[in-house]
């Protein structure tokens, strides 16, 4: 829960009181006012170890000089930039675990310094307790006060306001890519789906796999033959009256990837539960564009399939027909995502949306290119340039990327109109996205690869834990907003 209050730091009755500083050229620098000169004093002291820099948090005991037992004191990068106010909120109530009431009194300008704070602290405040009971000094912080004398304006409320759906929805889809492939199959998926649906004016609808093989829907068919749990596609609408425009989101929803016959390394197969973050990123974008009341339709196609090899799982040199009737020589198994993404992007153009979105954990080759922070983002340029747009304005990193023609002759079958993968592997997230361009026509789309990003295995960072990270649905979120 995040509340605002303009009443003095120094008074507040909370479990820990969280200050800022930054790097100065003389060491570091307070900012603001909100403890004593004497705890000031110590908090910027050589001998404490502060640095200012950015994630790092150190707590310090009070004494009684507040209220607050605890000080934590968060670095700063840029107290002037709103990603760094919600980095450092973030780091901060990420890790005062075992803290249960936190005040966070860092420099706030406006209602958009507001927002930051508020968004990161509540993104920092994530803990998967599904499995385990964690630990008392292991549990998330409850309870969140940002203290501002904006506190009482109608901006900052709606601020706050904003910042609990999109936490709310960010840690909806870390939960689903945390969750083990055991629990988490196409229909249990798709049962998630229509629960969390449930009290929203959101329409959600369930295609089995007797439904997706009459209505043509090739990919999904042959991606989830392998598996003894079939695949689903769910379509989850929100559609206001007066919508000023109309969204398509496409999101992979692989449960979990084997590579299928063309079988991956086991060590490969550590963090495959996490193939499905696209859909889940995308289930939870339209259930928080419903939640904000967003004056734009958006309709989410979430194309689930477990990708598993045995008799009866599609074979290397297979051809199949897509939603629409392009034909695809399957060359490789584990190039599964494209062949779902195509059955949903045909079927959400299929609708005439004013631009399709899709978001998938595509290639490996995205993270050879831009590591594992930096998602790619391709597409019709001006969807293209709006994405990267909103997704800097969010604070998620996001790179522009080409899609060059000549991509598309490796792309070549001799039996079917294109193969799944191409024999030149040089630029495979381009190749991929050359893939997924030709199931759009002319359809504005952008297609954003976030494998990297979507399962952090390093440390955290931020308000990044490990694990899911809920990557794309603030970028979705600020796309749509500004439809």
């Amino acid at each position: 829960m995040i509340t605002l209050t303009s009443a003095s730091p120094a008074n507040l009755s909370v479990d820990a009181l969280v200050v800022g500083v930054t790097a100065d050229a003389g060491g570091v620098r307070l900012l603001g006012d909100a403890v004593p000169a004497a705890l000031a004093g110590a908090i910027t002291s050589p001998g404490l170890g502060v640095t200012g820099k950015a994630d790092q948090v150190v707590r310090i005991p009070t004494g009684g000089a507040i209220a607050a037992g605890v000080v934590a004191v968060v670095g700063v990068a840029d107290p002037a930039d709103p990603e760094s106010l919600r980095r450092a909120a973030g780091a901060a109530t990420r890790q005062l675990t075992g803290v249960r009431t936190v005040a966070i009194a860092l420099p706030l300008r406006d209602a958009d310094d507001v927002a930051a704070v508020a968004e990161g602290a509540a993104l920092g405040a994530y803990g998967y307790t599904r499995y385990h009971t964690p630990e008392p000094n292991q549990r998330a912080v409850e309870e969140i006060q940002v203290v501002t004398s904006l506190a009482r304006s109608a901006a900052s409320k709606a601020a706050v306001a904003r910042a609990e759906v999109i936490a709310a929805a960010v840690h909806g889809t870390r939960d689903l890519v945390n969750t083990p492939p055991r629990d988490l199959y196409p229909a249990a998926f798709a049962d998630i789906a229509k629960q969390a649906a449930k009290g929203l004016k959101v329409k959600v609808t369930v295609l089995d796999e007797k439904e997706l093989a009459a209505g043509g829907y090739g990919g999904l068919v042959a991606v989830g033959q392998g598996s003894a749990r079939p695949p689903r596609l769910v379509k989850v609408v929100w559609a206001p009256a007066r919508a000023k425009r109309s969204v398509a989101l496409v999101g992979k929803g692989i449960t979990f990837d084997s590579g299928g016959l063309s079988l991956k390394p086991p060590k490969s197969m550590e963090t495959m539960k996490s193939d499905m973050s696209g859909a889940a990123a995308v289930l939870h974008t339209v259930l928080a564009a419903a939640s904000l009341k967003l004056p734009v339709k958006v309709t989410g196609w979430l194309c689930l399939a477990e990708n598993m090899p045995s008799g009866t799982a599609q074979r290397p040199s297979d051809v199949i027909t897509q939603r629409g009737g392009k034909t695809v020589e399957v060359l490789n198994t584990d190039a599964e995502g494209r062949l779902v993404l195509a059955d949903g992007l045909v079927a959400a153009c299929e609708e005439k949306p004013d631009a399709v979105l899709d978001v998938a954990t595509l290639t490996g080759a995205q993270v050879v290119a831009l590591g594992t922070r930096v998602s790619g983002v391709m597409g019709t340029e001006a969807v293209r340039d709006s994405v990267v747009s909103a997704a800097g304005e969010a604070g998620e990193l996001m790179w522009p990327m080409p899609l060059p023609e000549e991509l598309r002759a490796g792309l070549t079958s001799q039996v079917a109109d294109l193969a799944n993968v191409a024999g030149d592997r040089n630029g495979g997230m381009l190749t991929a996205g050359v893939f997924l361009k030709e199931f759009v026509g002319e359809t504005p789309w952008a297609h954003l690869d976030i494998a990297g990003p979507a399962f952090n295995e390093g440390a955290e960072w931020g308000y990044t834990p490990k694990g899911g990270t809920g990557v794309a649905v603030r970028t979705l979120l600020r796309y749509l907003e500004s439809a």
